[in-house]
């Protein structure tokens, strides 16, 4: 990892006031820090490069267990709730790493553009991988976070930038991976059509039956493949989907706890403080009190 990028983000996470994620001027690129290794937590990964530039973090996806470290980044193509930890950092070398979340439209501009555009290969696979990260794509990198310091160039040069780390992934090893992500088959389509369907309407019933009509599949074969992609199955996404939403309401918006569950779709709030605990190891209302004091 070019020192460079590291002097340049540490410099920046020093200024900040509060507490790690920073969102930046740059939408879409948040900066992380951490002194210490922190408790495992669950989130909502959106399209993104995520790149840890020193230190460790590991994410679950369903069953799905995935170590990143400096040097690395994963790489997640579809929106999912996760399981995630930072698992090395220290006062004297902190966590640092960036986000930088994917533009499809430019991604699938640039793929357009390209002579020989790679071809996404085989069937649908993880929407998660991780790779390397050095030469060009940690150059990008760095000139996004040096634009930090000229507000004004932001909007002239940040999509020109995008676009290079768009080339870049699409002509690494990864590539393949990379095109099934800007623009997919059929199939890969209607999945990922289902998933933004469900992430908006996560409080409603859901069907299986339903669910892989939309698709244009049979049940059976709508499950296996949307568990390729996200690791778990329609059940378990939204779920957690649920879970997360109603600890945000009660966290940010203090609603009790039989307020939230019955806003994220449950009828049963015995049900939701079960399903709650088993998630968060915890029951809401001492999960909720520790949080506030974590914030006060």
């Amino acid at each position: 990892m070019p020192a460079a990028l590291l002097d340049a983000v540490k410099r920046f996470t020093d200024g900040q006031a509060g507490t790690s994620p920073f969102a930046t001027a740059i939408e879409g690129l948040t900066i992380l820090r951490s002194d210490h290794e922190k408790r495992p937590d669950h989130l909502i990964f959106k399209p993104a490069l995520c790149i840890v530039l020193q230190g460790a973090k590991w994410a679950v996806f369903g069953d799905r267990h995935v170590d990143y470290r400096a040097g690395q980044a994963l790489v997640v193509s579809v929106e999912m709730p996760a399981f995630g930890r930072v698992a090395e950092a220290s006062p004297t070398e902190p966590y640092l790493g960036l986000i930088i979340e994917f533009d499809l439209a430019i991604m699938r501009e640039v793929l357009e553009a390209m002579p020989n555009p790679p071809r996404p290969g085989g069937d649908i696979t993880s929407g998660v991988f991780v790779t390397d990260f050095d030469g060009p794509l940690a150059d990008c990198a760095l000139r996004m976070v040096r634009l930090l310091d000229t507000p004004g160039a932001i909007p002239v040069l940040h999509t020109a930038i995008m676009r290079e780390i768009s080339y870049w992934l699409l002509t690494g090893p990864h590539g393949g991976d990379v095109v099934r992500m800007a623009l997919g088959n059929d199939h890969t389509h209607r999945i990922v059509s289902v998933i933004h369907g469900l992430r908006g309407h996560f409080a409603e019933p859901m069907r299986i039956e339903d669910l892989a009509e939309r698709a244009g599949m049979s049940p059976s074969a709508f499950h296996r493949k949307f568990k390729t992609i996200t690791s778990m199955t329609p059940l378990q996404y939204q779920k957690q989907l649920r879970l997360l939403e109603a600890r945000r309401l009660m966290v940010a918006e203090a609603a009790n706890v039989e307020t939230a569950a019955f806003l994220v779709g449950y009828e049963s709030p015995s049900q939701f403080s079960r399903e709650y605990a088993r998630m968060f190891g915890t029951p809401p209302r001492r999960d909720v009190t520790a949080l506030r004091g974590l914030a006060a």
